[in-house]
């Protein structure tokens, strides 16, 4: 994998449920632009600035998806703060490997293609680092 192929596209803010439009509001008012939605299969609503480099995810209450469980807990033990810094790379699966010879642990995949698009993420831990490295047209 070639470093210079590989780049920092955003960091993701777990927040609790409570204060998520709050904290989008401080960050709207430092300059951020948020799209925000519901992902309903994930579990999760999202407050996302692509160009800005910044999301917030907030677990649905009551979703038992995976990813708002692993949210939920991340919470429950942390509180608000970094869920995970995604990187961008040419292969997700190929950085899931190369990780794996470092003793990754892979959280969470996702994949999907269609009408020209395509979005690879794989979220995982390494040296306790929470990392995502996403593959992706869009």
């Amino acid at each position: 994998m070639s470093q210079k192929s590989a780049r920092l596209h955003h960091v993701v803010f777990a927040v609790a449920r409570e204060r998520q439009a709050a904290v989008a509001q401080m960050f709207t008012e430092l300059g951020f632009r948020f799209d925000s939605t519901d992902l309903a299969d994930l579990g999760v609503t999202v407050y996302l600035d692509w160009d800005g480099g910044l999301e917030l995810i907030s677990p649905i209450p009551g979703s038992t998806a995976e990813v708002a469980r692993s949210v939920t807990e991340f919470l429950d033990r942390s509180g608000d703060g970094i869920y995970t810094v995604v990187l961008q790379v040419p292969d997700a699966s190929a950085a899931e490997s190369l990780t794996e010879r470092y003793g990754s642990a892979t959280r969470f995949r996702q994949s999907f293609s269609g009408e020209g698009s395509y979005l690879d993420e794989v979220e995982l831990s390494v040296f306790g680092l929470p990392l995502t490295f996403l593959s992706t047209n869009v």
